[in-house]
């Protein structure tokens, strides 16, 4: 690759990395930025988690020195969240992707319509219905394969998961989630790398912005916390669902048309 699609590729993960901090959901940007710079769909996938792992390991480190992350507590989530990451990573030729993707798009519509309209979410922590220990043998992995299989919106999954269940306040929330997030990337990244997927030249340009970028989102949400958290998953969430669901790659629209046109005489 050229040096000026390296830069590129470096400045993109810059700003997914900030986005994916903050919010979840970098490769809203870093995912299309590796497809145009001409890699095939499967070392865009592999070169993603290379990335996605430098960039969800800065963020992991700023939140565990500002003292939001109890590694002794979360430990068993990020865990199991690796273990099903690497699960996920290798059922990824048997998974039933197109079936998974025409559910994404509505399924993060309902977290952006959760998180914009749930009350009483703020910084402080709440009555748990899940402790964290359960929370790392049950949803963690579950999260952690669906990483390894597809990966949108996993940081939010992890996210709304620490909110609802274990009753995490918010910044606290996408914390912990970074953390989770981190592992299963390092998961199903191994088992890429075992498979020789990954371009090792624009992963490490790409990540070394996402390192920066995931930086400097960790200390936004440090800085401003549900303030920004909050608007910043409603509509990272919203634009997900909607690349999802009109992107080629993804035939939702054209599902929905077929199904529509009988109602309409067509």
């Amino acid at each position: 690759m050229s040096l000026e699609t390296l830069a590129i590729l470096a400045l993109v993960g810059l700003c997914g990395g900030f986005v994916d901090a903050i919010a979840g959901g970098g490769g809203l940007l870093t995912v299309p930025a590796f497809a145009l710079a001409g890699l095939d769909p499967v070392a865009v996938v592999a070169t993603n988690k290379l990335s996605g792992t430098l960039g969800t390991g800065a963020a992991t480190m700023a939140f565990a020195r500002a003292g939001r992350i109890d590694l002794s507590e979360m430990w068993p989530s990020a865990l199991s969240a690796a273990l099903g990451a690497v699960l996920g990573a290798l059922a990824l030729p048997f998974a039933p992707r197109e079936a998974a993707y025409g559910a994404l798009p509505f399924i993060l519509v309902a977290v952006a319509l959760y998180f914009a309209f749930a009350p009483q979410m703020g910084e402080s922590d709440r009555r748990s219905r899940l402790s964290a220990r359960a929370y790392a043998w049950t949803l963690a992995p579950l999260i952690g394969f669906y990483d390894g299989v597809f990966g949108p919106g996993a940081g939010s999954f992890y996210t709304i998961g620490f909110v609802t269940l274990v009753g995490f306040g918010l910044t606290r929330a996408v914390a912990n989630a970074r953390l989770a997030n981190f592992a299963s990337n390092l998961g199903s990244l191994a088992i890429y790398a075992i498979g020789g997927h990954i371009v090792l030249a624009a992963g490490l340009s790409m990540g070394a912005g996402q390192f920066l970028g995931s930086r400097l989102g960790a200390k936004a949400v440090l800085g401003a916390g549900v303030r920004l958290v909050r608007p910043a998953i409603v509509i990272v969430s919203c634009l997900m669902a909607l690349r999802l669901a009109t992107s080629a790659s993804y035939p939702l629209h054209d599902r929905l048309i077929n199904f529509a046109k009988p109602l309409f005489g067509g």
